[in-house]
């Protein structure tokens, strides 16, 4: 097990679901709207207020007692001039952690170049998916640019889970390898509450959920109990 307990990241769609999620101990807030895909974007102007409901943390928790925040810039082609288009709106906003997906491409270096001006200014994680078959070779480029993290998730969600497409010993060199580049890590994609033990024993730094959070599944709605039972889950001590 990791020395520091694993973190959790909770996707939210809205300003109320962002409230539950702070008041259940997640450790980064990520917005996301899972009914535009697998990293669905929130509009500019939801973003903003986003960042203003955040900031308002700062000032009644101290910035150290308030969750981190995320935000994705969408399911994009990878197209360099797009991709980076789309971290800057999100970027722009305020938001102080842009995770960008990264689909299987031959265009995937020269993506990862675009945002690194974007990455000198502003924490950016990368998004591997793990149905897609993953190029781990990508983690020293991520470095290279300045990036702050790699996660891995899933692009289809109805192929099966985090799980079904990795197991524990490849996720295990995923990690690994990212720590070798100075990477933070996250794994996520369908994770369920039965995940967690084998997957905190892999040791990235944050594990994330949506569906597994929510009353109907991942296009649902956050469910304070829910979200209690996976935090709960997180903090159990370790067999490893």
């Amino acid at each position: 097990m990791s020395p520091t307990p694993t973190g959790l990241l909770a996707s939210v769609t809205d300003l109320h679901e962002m409230e539950l999620a702070r008041a259940g101990g997640a450790d980064i807030v990520d917005l996301k709207q899972p009914a535009f895909g697998a990293l669905g974007a929130w509009s500019t102007q939801a973003l903003t207020a986003a960042v203003m409901l955040w900031n308002a943390w700062g000032d009644q928790l101290g910035a150290a007692g308030r969750p981190a925040l995320s935000a994705t810039a969408g399911d994009q082609p990878m197209v360099p001039a797009l991709l980076r288009a789309a971290a800057e709106r999100v970027a722009g906003t305020g938001v102080p952690i842009v995770k960008v997906g990264l689909s299987a491409s031959q265009h995937t270096n020269e993506c990862v170049e675009a945002l690194a001006p974007l990455a000198g200014r502003t924490r950016m994680i990368g998004v591997l998916f793990a149905d897609e078959g993953p190029d781990f070779g990508v983690l020293a480029a991520l470095s290279r640019a300045g990036f702050a993290g790699v996660m891995i998730d899933t692009a289809d969600k109805k192929a099966g889970s985090l799980t079904e497409h990795l197991d524990a010993l490849t996720l295990g060199q995923f990690v690994a390898e990212a720590r070798r580049h100075g990477l933070l890590t996250g794994l996520a994609g369908s994770l369920r509450l039965e995940d967690i033990p084998s997957l905190v024993g892999v040791g990235a730094d944050y594990l994330g959920f949506r569906g597994a959070l929510c009353e109907g599944g991942r296009t649902g709605t956050l469910d304070p109990a829910r979200l209690g039972q996976v935090h709960a889950r997180l903090r159990e001590p370790s067999d490893h």
